[in-house]
Protein backbone atom coordinates (compact mmCIF):
# COMPACT_ATOMS: atom_id res chain seq x y z
CA UNK A 1 0.00 0.00 0.00
CA UNK A 2 2.66 2.57 -1.29
CA UNK A 3 0.84 5.86 -1.81
CA UNK A 4 3.46 6.47 -4.60
CA UNK A 5 2.14 3.67 -6.47
CA UNK A 6 -1.25 4.07 -5.75
CA UNK A 7 -1.03 7.50 -6.68
CA UNK A 8 0.20 6.63 -10.28
CA UNK A 9 -2.39 4.05 -10.54
CA UNK A 10 -5.16 6.74 -10.33
CA UNK A 11 -3.29 9.04 -12.67
CA UNK A 12 -3.27 6.85 -15.07
CA UNK A 13 -6.67 5.72 -14.23
CA UNK A 14 -7.86 9.40 -14.96
CA UNK A 15 -5.39 9.97 -17.95
CA UNK A 16 -6.49 7.05 -19.63
CA UNK A 17 -10.59 7.98 -19.58
CA UNK A 18 -9.66 11.44 -20.48
CA UNK A 19 -7.69 9.78 -23.12
CA UNK A 20 -10.46 8.13 -24.82
CA UNK A 21 -12.11 11.51 -25.44
CA UNK A 22 -9.15 13.87 -26.12
CA UNK A 23 -7.86 12.62 -29.55
CA UNK A 24 -11.33 12.33 -31.30
CA UNK A 25 -11.98 15.94 -30.27
CA UNK A 26 -9.13 17.10 -32.20
CA UNK A 27 -9.88 14.43 -35.33
CA UNK A 28 -13.88 14.65 -35.33
CA UNK A 29 -13.11 19.26 -35.06
CA UNK A 30 -10.90 19.14 -38.35
CA UNK A 31 -13.27 16.39 -40.02
CA UNK A 32 -16.41 18.80 -39.35
CA UNK A 33 -14.35 21.89 -40.62
CA UNK A 34 -14.15 20.33 -43.82
CA UNK A 35 -17.79 19.02 -44.11
CA UNK A 36 -18.72 22.69 -43.18
CA UNK A 37 -16.21 24.33 -46.11
CA UNK A 38 -17.82 22.18 -48.35
CA UNK A 39 -21.30 23.08 -47.62
CA UNK A 40 -19.99 27.13 -47.40
CA UNK A 41 -18.30 26.78 -51.21
CA UNK A 42 -20.37 24.38 -52.84
CA UNK A 43 -24.21 25.28 -51.25
CA UNK A 44 -25.39 21.88 -50.90
CA UNK A 45 -27.55 20.75 -48.03
CA UNK A 46 -25.90 17.16 -47.50
CA UNK A 47 -22.53 18.80 -46.47
CA UNK A 48 -24.68 20.75 -43.86
CA UNK A 49 -26.20 18.12 -42.52
CA UNK A 50 -23.22 16.12 -42.22
CA UNK A 51 -21.35 18.48 -40.20
CA UNK A 52 -24.57 18.97 -37.81
CA UNK A 53 -24.98 14.98 -37.80
CA UNK A 54 -21.12 14.47 -36.96
CA UNK A 55 -21.09 17.57 -34.67
CA UNK A 56 -23.39 15.81 -32.36
CA UNK A 57 -20.83 13.15 -32.06
CA UNK A 58 -18.36 15.92 -31.33
CA UNK A 59 -20.04 17.90 -28.81
CA UNK A 60 -21.36 15.09 -26.17
CA UNK A 61 -17.19 13.47 -26.60
CA UNK A 62 -16.04 17.18 -26.10
CA UNK A 63 -18.29 17.92 -22.98
CA UNK A 64 -17.10 14.10 -21.77
CA UNK A 65 -13.58 15.45 -22.57
CA UNK A 66 -14.02 18.23 -20.31
CA UNK A 67 -15.54 16.57 -17.71
CA UNK A 68 -12.96 13.75 -16.85
CA UNK A 69 -9.88 16.71 -17.84
CA UNK A 70 -10.80 18.40 -14.75
CA UNK A 71 -8.92 16.30 -12.30
CA UNK A 72 -5.71 15.83 -13.68
CA UNK A 73 -4.62 19.12 -13.21
CA UNK A 74 -6.09 18.54 -9.46
CA UNK A 75 -3.57 16.20 -8.86
CA UNK A 76 -0.77 17.65 -9.34
CA UNK A 77 -1.20 19.79 -5.84
CA UNK A 78 -2.92 16.72 -4.09
CA UNK A 79 -0.46 13.58 -4.81
CA UNK A 80 2.69 15.09 -6.63
CA UNK A 81 3.41 18.30 -4.59
CA UNK A 82 7.19 17.48 -4.53
CA UNK A 83 7.06 17.34 -8.40
CA UNK A 84 5.11 20.56 -8.45
CA UNK A 85 7.64 22.53 -6.49
CA UNK A 86 10.51 20.68 -7.96
CA UNK A 87 9.62 21.62 -12.01
CA UNK A 88 6.23 24.16 -11.31
CA UNK A 89 7.77 27.31 -12.60
CA UNK A 90 8.42 25.15 -16.47
CA UNK A 91 5.74 22.61 -16.11
CA UNK A 92 2.77 24.87 -14.44
CA UNK A 93 3.58 27.59 -17.25
CA UNK A 94 2.91 25.78 -19.87
CA UNK A 95 -0.52 24.33 -18.46
CA UNK A 96 -1.04 27.79 -17.70
CA UNK A 97 -0.68 29.27 -21.31
CA UNK A 98 -3.03 26.23 -22.85
CA UNK A 99 -6.06 26.97 -20.32
CA UNK A 100 -5.50 30.62 -20.95
CA UNK A 101 -4.63 30.73 -24.49
CA UNK A 102 -6.06 27.35 -26.03
CA UNK A 103 -9.10 25.93 -24.30
CA UNK A 104 -11.04 29.09 -23.48
CA UNK A 105 -11.02 29.88 -27.14
CA UNK A 106 -11.74 26.78 -27.94
CA UNK A 107 -14.53 26.51 -25.56
CA UNK A 108 -15.76 29.93 -26.83
CA UNK A 109 -16.33 29.20 -30.40
CA UNK A 110 -17.63 25.69 -29.72
CA UNK A 111 -20.37 27.41 -28.27
CA UNK A 112 -20.97 30.41 -31.28
CA UNK A 113 -20.88 27.05 -33.58
CA UNK A 114 -23.03 24.93 -31.18
CA UNK A 115 -25.90 27.87 -31.42
CA UNK A 116 -25.23 29.92 -34.19
CA UNK A 117 -26.69 27.83 -36.98
CA UNK A 118 -29.01 30.58 -38.73
CA UNK A 119 -28.06 33.17 -36.09
CA UNK A 120 -24.54 34.27 -38.24
CA UNK A 121 -23.82 33.88 -41.33
CA UNK A 122 -21.76 30.86 -43.13
CA UNK A 123 -18.63 32.17 -43.01
CA UNK A 124 -18.74 33.07 -39.71
CA UNK A 125 -19.99 29.85 -38.87
CA UNK A 126 -17.36 28.23 -40.80
CA UNK A 127 -14.93 30.49 -39.22
CA UNK A 128 -16.25 29.52 -35.51
CA UNK A 129 -15.02 25.49 -36.22
CA UNK A 130 -12.14 26.53 -37.94
CA UNK A 131 -10.81 28.02 -34.92
CA UNK A 132 -12.64 25.13 -32.71
CA UNK A 133 -10.04 22.73 -34.56
CA UNK A 134 -7.28 24.95 -34.70
CA UNK A 135 -7.30 25.79 -30.68
CA UNK A 136 -7.49 22.34 -30.32
CA UNK A 137 -4.64 21.57 -31.74
CA UNK A 138 -2.86 24.48 -30.34
CA UNK A 139 -4.13 22.57 -26.73
CA UNK A 140 -2.45 19.44 -27.52
CA UNK A 141 0.85 21.17 -28.08
CA UNK A 142 0.83 22.75 -25.10
CA UNK A 143 0.32 19.98 -22.96
CA UNK A 144 2.32 17.59 -25.15
CA UNK A 145 5.32 20.01 -24.92
CA UNK A 146 4.95 20.21 -21.14
CA UNK A 147 5.03 16.23 -21.18
CA UNK A 148 7.51 16.83 -23.59
CA UNK A 149 9.85 18.39 -20.53
CA UNK A 150 9.32 15.40 -18.47
CA UNK A 151 10.81 12.88 -21.17
CA UNK A 152 13.48 15.36 -22.31
CA UNK A 153 13.87 18.27 -19.92
CA UNK A 154 15.53 21.23 -21.81
CA UNK A 155 15.79 24.92 -21.16
CA UNK A 156 15.97 25.24 -17.06
CA UNK A 157 18.48 25.81 -14.90
CA UNK A 158 18.92 24.61 -10.92
CA UNK A 159 18.50 26.98 -8.43
CA UNK A 160 19.93 25.70 -5.37
CA UNK A 161 18.37 28.05 -2.96
CA UNK A 162 14.99 26.72 -4.20
CA UNK A 163 16.53 23.57 -4.10
CA UNK A 164 14.18 23.25 -7.42
CA UNK A 165 14.58 24.01 -11.31
CA UNK A 166 13.46 26.92 -12.98
CA UNK A 167 13.19 28.28 -16.93
CA UNK A 168 16.05 29.56 -18.69
CA UNK A 169 15.25 29.45 -22.30
CA UNK A 170 11.60 29.20 -23.21
CA UNK A 171 12.46 28.80 -26.56
CA UNK A 172 14.29 25.99 -26.10
CA UNK A 173 11.36 24.16 -23.81
CA UNK A 174 9.26 25.21 -27.29
CA UNK A 175 11.77 23.66 -29.88
CA UNK A 176 11.93 20.56 -27.85
CA UNK A 177 12.63 17.45 -30.18
CA UNK A 178 10.74 14.95 -27.79
CA UNK A 179 7.91 17.22 -27.22
CA UNK A 180 7.34 17.62 -31.54
CA UNK A 181 7.75 13.94 -32.13
CA UNK A 182 5.36 13.05 -29.78
CA UNK A 183 3.12 16.13 -30.89
CA UNK A 184 3.05 14.75 -34.44
CA UNK A 185 2.88 11.24 -33.37
CA UNK A 186 -0.13 11.67 -31.36
CA UNK A 187 -2.02 14.01 -33.87
CA UNK A 188 -2.07 12.30 -36.60
CA UNK A 189 -3.47 9.44 -34.50
CA UNK A 190 -6.27 11.08 -33.51
CA UNK A 191 -7.32 12.07 -36.88
CA UNK A 192 -6.71 8.33 -37.88
CA UNK A 193 -8.73 7.54 -34.85
CA UNK A 194 -12.00 9.83 -36.83
CA UNK A 195 -11.13 8.62 -40.06
CA UNK A 196 -12.05 4.72 -38.64
CA UNK A 197 -15.13 6.12 -36.15
CA UNK A 198 -16.41 7.78 -39.11
CA UNK A 199 -15.83 5.13 -41.49
CA UNK A 200 -17.23 2.49 -38.80
CA UNK A 201 -20.63 4.17 -38.33
CA UNK A 202 -21.56 4.74 -41.71
CA UNK A 203 -20.61 0.80 -43.03
CA UNK A 204 -23.04 0.37 -40.44
CA UNK A 205 -25.59 2.42 -41.64
CA UNK A 206 -24.82 1.46 -45.20
CA UNK A 207 -25.07 -2.25 -44.13
CA UNK A 208 -28.70 -1.05 -42.62
CA UNK A 209 -29.92 0.20 -46.71
CA UNK A 210 -30.08 3.68 -44.80
CA UNK A 211 -29.19 7.14 -45.98
CA UNK A 212 -26.99 5.16 -48.08
CA UNK A 213 -26.10 8.65 -50.55
CA UNK A 214 -25.57 10.88 -47.21
CA UNK A 215 -22.79 7.72 -45.57
CA UNK A 216 -21.41 6.78 -48.85
CA UNK A 217 -19.74 10.48 -48.67
CA UNK A 218 -18.93 10.41 -44.99
CA UNK A 219 -17.25 6.92 -45.20
CA UNK A 220 -15.14 8.27 -48.31
CA UNK A 221 -14.06 11.21 -46.44
CA UNK A 222 -13.53 9.54 -43.73
CA UNK A 223 -11.05 6.87 -45.66
CA UNK A 224 -9.21 9.94 -47.01
CA UNK A 225 -8.47 10.50 -43.49
CA UNK A 226 -7.74 6.70 -42.66
CA UNK A 227 -5.16 6.45 -45.36
CA UNK A 228 -3.37 9.20 -45.08
CA UNK A 229 -3.00 9.55 -41.44
CA UNK A 230 -1.97 6.07 -40.69
CA UNK A 231 0.86 6.42 -43.20
CA UNK A 232 1.81 9.49 -41.62
CA UNK A 233 1.54 8.17 -37.88
CA UNK A 234 3.59 5.88 -39.04
CA UNK A 235 5.85 7.79 -40.52
CA UNK A 236 5.79 9.91 -37.08
CA UNK A 237 6.21 7.03 -34.86
CA UNK A 238 9.51 5.89 -36.73
CA UNK A 239 10.72 9.35 -36.54
CA UNK A 240 9.57 9.66 -32.66
CA UNK A 241 11.02 5.92 -32.00
CA UNK A 242 14.73 7.43 -33.67
CA UNK A 243 14.22 10.37 -31.17
CA UNK A 244 13.85 7.96 -28.06
CA UNK A 245 17.10 5.85 -29.22
CA UNK A 246 19.37 9.04 -28.90
CA UNK A 247 17.49 10.64 -25.34
CA UNK A 248 16.13 7.68 -23.24
CA UNK A 249 18.13 4.81 -25.31
CA UNK A 250 16.72 2.45 -22.05
CA UNK A 251 13.33 3.12 -22.84
CA UNK A 252 14.17 1.98 -26.42
CA UNK A 253 15.96 -0.95 -25.04
CA UNK A 254 12.53 -1.57 -23.27
CA UNK A 255 10.61 -1.50 -26.36
CA UNK A 256 12.89 -4.33 -28.43
CA UNK A 257 13.53 -6.09 -24.77
CA UNK A 258 17.46 -5.65 -25.92
CA UNK A 259 19.29 -6.49 -23.59
CA UNK A 260 23.01 -6.68 -24.84
CA UNK A 261 24.84 -3.37 -26.22
CA UNK A 262 25.55 -4.21 -29.88
CA UNK A 263 25.99 -2.45 -33.26
CA UNK A 264 25.14 -3.92 -36.34
CA UNK A 265 21.91 -4.49 -33.58
CA UNK A 266 19.27 -7.06 -35.23
CA UNK A 267 15.47 -6.90 -34.79
CA UNK A 268 14.21 -10.36 -33.58
CA UNK A 269 10.60 -11.00 -34.78
CA UNK A 270 9.97 -13.94 -32.39
CA UNK A 271 11.13 -12.37 -28.61
CA UNK A 272 10.02 -13.72 -25.55
CA UNK A 273 11.48 -11.39 -22.24
CA UNK A 274 12.24 -12.71 -19.07
CA UNK A 275 9.90 -13.37 -16.31
CA UNK A 276 11.73 -12.96 -13.22
CA UNK A 277 15.26 -10.83 -12.93
CA UNK A 278 17.30 -12.99 -15.39
CA UNK A 279 19.13 -10.86 -17.72
CA UNK A 280 18.13 -12.45 -21.41
CA UNK A 281 15.61 -13.32 -23.17
CA UNK A 282 13.46 -16.75 -22.67
CA UNK A 283 13.06 -16.88 -26.56
CA UNK A 284 15.06 -14.56 -29.38
CA UNK A 285 14.51 -16.16 -32.66
CA UNK A 286 14.07 -14.64 -36.38
CA UNK A 287 16.62 -12.08 -36.18
CA UNK A 288 16.66 -9.26 -38.85
CA UNK A 289 20.45 -8.21 -38.95
CA UNK A 290 21.13 -4.55 -38.63
CA UNK A 291 17.65 -3.68 -38.27
CA UNK A 292 17.20 -2.11 -35.28
CA UNK A 293 20.20 -0.30 -35.65
CA UNK A 294 18.88 0.96 -39.19
CA UNK A 295 15.60 2.00 -37.74
CA UNK A 296 16.82 3.74 -34.34
CA UNK A 297 19.74 5.58 -36.06
CA UNK A 298 19.37 5.48 -39.77
CA UNK A 299 22.91 3.45 -39.73
CA UNK A 300 22.15 -0.49 -39.53
CA UNK A 301 25.70 -0.12 -38.51
CA UNK A 302 25.59 2.26 -35.33
CA UNK A 303 25.22 1.05 -31.83
CA UNK A 304 22.11 0.40 -29.64
CA UNK A 305 22.75 0.19 -26.53
CA UNK A 306 20.95 -3.00 -24.60
CA UNK A 307 19.33 -3.12 -20.84
CA UNK A 308 22.25 -4.10 -19.19
CA UNK A 309 24.23 -0.93 -19.94
CA UNK A 310 22.05 0.46 -17.36
CA UNK A 311 21.81 0.18 -13.63
CA UNK A 312 18.32 -2.31 -12.26
CA UNK A 313 17.35 0.86 -11.07
CA UNK A 314 17.55 2.73 -14.09
CA UNK A 315 15.42 0.45 -16.44
CA UNK A 316 11.96 0.55 -16.86
CA UNK A 317 9.48 -2.20 -16.42
CA UNK A 318 10.50 -4.52 -19.63
CA UNK A 319 7.16 -6.65 -20.16
CA UNK A 320 4.80 -3.61 -20.24
CA UNK A 321 6.71 -1.99 -22.34
CA UNK A 322 7.56 -4.56 -25.03
CA UNK A 323 4.18 -6.07 -25.21
CA UNK A 324 2.57 -2.00 -25.13
CA UNK A 325 5.21 -1.16 -28.24
CA UNK A 326 4.28 -4.25 -30.35
CA UNK A 327 0.77 -4.33 -30.03
CA UNK A 328 0.70 -1.10 -31.04
CA UNK A 329 3.30 -1.64 -34.13
CA UNK A 330 1.11 -4.23 -35.16
CA UNK A 331 -2.14 -2.23 -34.98
CA UNK A 332 -0.99 0.41 -37.38
CA UNK A 333 0.20 -1.74 -39.51
CA UNK A 334 -3.29 -3.56 -39.87
CA UNK A 335 -4.98 0.41 -39.75
CA UNK A 336 -2.34 0.89 -43.41
CA UNK A 337 -4.14 -2.34 -44.89
CA UNK A 338 -7.29 -2.30 -44.45
CA UNK A 339 -7.17 1.71 -45.34
CA UNK A 340 -5.26 0.21 -48.80
CA UNK A 341 -7.95 -1.87 -49.22
CA UNK A 342 -11.28 0.09 -48.36
CA UNK A 343 -9.26 2.54 -51.01
CA UNK A 344 -9.46 -0.08 -53.76
CA UNK A 345 -13.01 -0.57 -53.43
CA UNK A 346 -14.30 2.67 -52.33
CA UNK A 347 -16.59 3.03 -55.10
CA UNK A 348 -18.29 -0.61 -54.43
CA UNK A 349 -18.70 0.52 -50.69
CA UNK A 350 -22.43 0.42 -50.90
CA UNK A 351 -22.66 -2.94 -52.30
CA UNK A 352 -20.91 -4.65 -50.18
CA UNK A 353 -22.30 -6.35 -47.51
CA UNK A 354 -21.32 -8.68 -44.34
CA UNK A 355 -17.48 -7.00 -45.43
CA UNK A 356 -18.72 -3.53 -44.15
CA UNK A 357 -19.22 -4.86 -40.48
CA UNK A 358 -15.60 -5.05 -40.80
CA UNK A 359 -15.28 -1.40 -40.38
CA UNK A 360 -17.89 -1.51 -37.63
CA UNK A 361 -15.58 -3.89 -35.23
CA UNK A 362 -12.59 -1.92 -36.31
CA UNK A 363 -13.97 1.01 -34.44
CA UNK A 364 -12.19 0.66 -31.02
CA UNK A 365 -8.50 -0.74 -32.58
CA UNK A 366 -7.89 3.38 -32.48
CA UNK A 367 -8.68 3.44 -29.56
CA UNK A 368 -6.39 0.86 -28.02
CA UNK A 369 -3.63 1.82 -30.02
CA UNK A 370 -3.67 5.20 -28.85
CA UNK A 371 -3.39 4.04 -25.36
CA UNK A 372 -1.13 1.72 -26.18
CA UNK A 373 1.14 4.12 -27.42
CA UNK A 374 0.95 6.46 -23.88
CA UNK A 375 1.74 3.20 -21.99
CA UNK A 376 4.94 2.86 -23.94
CA UNK A 377 5.70 6.63 -23.42
CA UNK A 378 5.22 6.91 -19.39
CA UNK A 379 5.93 3.74 -18.58
CA UNK A 380 9.10 3.46 -20.80
CA UNK A 381 10.24 6.58 -19.02
CA UNK A 382 10.13 5.40 -15.19
CA UNK A 383 11.77 5.37 -13.03
CA UNK A 384 11.99 8.68 -13.62
CA UNK A 385 8.97 11.43 -13.11
CA UNK A 386 11.73 14.40 -15.29
CA UNK A 387 14.14 11.99 -16.76
CA UNK A 388 17.48 12.42 -15.47
CA UNK A 389 16.41 14.98 -13.08
CA UNK A 390 13.59 13.51 -10.43
CA UNK A 391 12.60 9.92 -9.54
CA UNK A 392 8.96 8.74 -9.14
CA UNK A 393 9.39 7.73 -5.70
CA UNK A 394 10.85 11.33 -4.58
CA UNK A 395 7.78 13.48 -6.28
CA UNK A 396 5.06 12.42 -4.18
CA UNK A 397 2.54 14.50 -1.54
CA UNK A 398 3.40 13.43 2.17
CA UNK A 399 0.04 11.62 2.28
CA UNK A 400 -1.52 8.40 3.81
CA UNK A 401 -1.68 5.38 1.28
CA UNK A 402 -5.89 5.25 2.77
CA UNK A 403 -6.19 8.74 1.70
CA UNK A 404 -5.42 7.77 -2.04
CA UNK A 405 -6.53 4.38 -1.85
CA UNK A 406 -9.97 6.25 -1.02
CA UNK A 407 -10.21 8.53 -3.76
CA UNK A 408 -8.69 5.99 -6.05
CA UNK A 409 -11.84 3.98 -5.70
CA UNK A 410 -14.38 6.67 -6.05
CA UNK A 411 -12.77 8.19 -8.82
CA UNK A 412 -12.40 4.82 -10.57
CA UNK A 413 -16.48 4.32 -9.55
CA UNK A 414 -17.33 8.03 -11.17
CA UNK A 415 -15.39 8.03 -14.69
CA UNK A 416 -16.64 4.29 -15.36
CA UNK A 417 -19.94 4.97 -15.34
CA UNK A 418 -19.36 8.64 -16.99
CA UNK A 419 -17.88 6.32 -19.55
CA UNK A 420 -20.64 3.84 -20.15
CA UNK A 421 -23.14 6.90 -20.41
CA UNK A 422 -20.62 8.93 -22.63
CA UNK A 423 -20.04 5.90 -25.31
CA UNK A 424 -23.92 5.41 -24.70
CA UNK A 425 -24.96 8.89 -25.66
CA UNK A 426 -22.61 8.92 -28.38
CA UNK A 427 -23.99 5.77 -29.83
CA UNK A 428 -27.33 6.66 -29.49
CA UNK A 429 -26.34 10.10 -31.78
CA UNK A 430 -24.70 8.03 -33.82
CA UNK A 431 -27.54 5.63 -34.82
CA UNK A 432 -29.60 8.17 -35.21
CA UNK A 433 -31.38 9.39 -38.89
CA UNK A 434 -29.44 12.61 -40.18
CA UNK A 435 -32.97 14.66 -40.58
CA UNK A 436 -33.17 14.49 -36.72
CA UNK A 437 -30.58 16.80 -36.55
CA UNK A 438 -30.97 19.03 -39.68
CA UNK A 439 -34.97 19.04 -40.21
CA UNK A 440 -35.52 22.05 -42.40
CA UNK A 441 -32.23 21.33 -44.63
CA UNK A 442 -31.10 18.09 -46.30
CA UNK A 443 -33.97 16.24 -44.46
CA UNK A 444 -36.82 18.30 -46.38
CA UNK A 445 -34.62 18.71 -49.78
CA UNK A 446 -34.17 14.61 -49.68
CA UNK A 447 -38.20 14.17 -49.13
CA UNK A 448 -37.62 13.01 -46.07
CA UNK A 449 -35.07 10.24 -46.94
Amino acid sequence: MDPIILSRLQFALATFFHFLYVPLTLGLAFFIAVMETRYVRTGQEIYRAQAKYWGRIFLINFALGVVTGITLEFQFGTNWASYSRYVGDIFGSLLAIEATAAFFLESTFIAVWAFGWNKVSKKVHLTAIWLVSGSGLMSALWIILANGFMQNPVGFKFDPAGRRVVLESFTAVLGNPYGWGMYFHTVFGAMLLCGFLVMGISAWHIFRRRNVEFFHKSFKLGLCFALTFSILAGLAGHQLGQITAEYQPAKLAAMESQWETRTNAPMHLLVIPPYDDREENLVEELPLPGLLSFLATGDSSSEVRGLKSFAPGDRPPVWPVFLSFRLMVALGTLFVAVSVLAALFRRRIPELRYSLLLFVLMIPLPYLALELGWAVTEIGRQPWVVYGLMRTAAAGSPIDWYQVAGSLVVMGGVYTVLTVLGFFLMGRAALKNPGDYDAGGYDAAQGGA
